[in-house]
């Protein structure tokens, strides 16, 4: 297994145009490929503008969606792993906000459909519901790869601290979220959430945002960032359009857990996470 590989997350401008937005994707996909990066991540809703009004106008069945079919192609192209930021998803008569991870022979592995939608309101700042479009996604999603087990989340579901201990226990080194916290929850949460996963799961975790439009209402935050094992932001962009890059190296992950070994210090005989439904 390889101990050593590079990410890296494309944080990209994402406008009201489908085409465009695909089209900008593919060509941060390429640059980061060339670039020599084995996992790319997309950000939240890199495909449409973060809006309830335009979701089911957006949305995507997953058999025969141009999105995923494009995705593939250059997955398969670059020989690298790509998570598909997020996208309104339509299964049926619902609608989720689902990240797809294809692999380097461009199939889906798996995907993931966001487990918390964000339903806030915070006064005089932000105010979104997603439940209004989209349905409650149901799994922890992981996959393999042969540098490592990979967990994806999407944006709100960071907030909550059990499924990342949960992948953990499921042997994961490094959790990718793609995500687009705002102007007000952003300054105030993302490094300390980023950082805090990392810290007590002694993990590599990489969020990716979509760069800030100042011509939606709805403002991301931006600063896609990766944090190490130690609690170390490792790298961070700003709030414009640009690919971070970042070494994953497990060797050190495993000195952190070595040298602090809080997972094993766990008083599992006390206290543990049921995972039975």
């Amino acid at each position: 297994m390889c101990k050593n590989f590079k990410i890296a997350l494309c944080q990209t401008m994402v406008k009201d145009d489908k085409v465009y937005n695909l089209k900008k994707a593919l060509e941060f996909i390429e640059e980061a490929a060339v670039n020599g990066a084995n996992i790319i991540s997309l950000g939240e809703m890199f495909i449409c503008p973060y809006r309830n009004d335009v979701f089911k106008e957006y949305a995507e069945e997953e058999e025969g969606s141009i999105t995923l079919k494009a995705i593939a192609e250059i997955a398969k192209k670059y020989n690298v792993y790509i998570v598909a930021g997020s996208i309104p998803e339509k299964d049926g008569d619902k609608y989720y906000n689902t990240a797809y991870v294809i692999g380097k022979d461009g199939n889906i592995i798996t995907k993931h459909r966001k487990m918390h939608l964000f339903d806030i309101d915070i006064k005089d700042g932000v105010y979104m519901k997603e439940s209004d479009t989209f349905s409650y996604g149901q799994n922890i999603t992981m996959f393999d790869t042969e540098y490592c087990k990979v967990g994806v989340a999407i944006c709100y579901d960071m907030r909550f601290p059990e499924i990342f201990r949960i992948m953990v226990q499921n042997d994961v080194k490094l959790v990718i979220v793609p995500a687009a916290f705002n102007n007000v929850t952003g300054p105030a949460h993302w490094d300390i959430i980023i950082r805090n996963r990392s810290v007590d799961n002694q993990i590599y975790f990489a969020a990716a945002s979509p760069a800030r439009n100042y011509d939606e209402t709805y403002l991301a935050y931006g600063h896609s960032s990766v944090c190490n094992p130690f609690g170390e932001i490792i790298g961070q962009l700003d709030e414009n359009e640009d690919i971070l890059y970042c070494d994953i190296d497990l060797n050190y992950l495993e000195k952190v857990r070595t040298e602090l070994p809080l997972l094993k210090h766990r008083r599992l005989d006390i206290y543990g996470i049921n995972t039975k439904k």
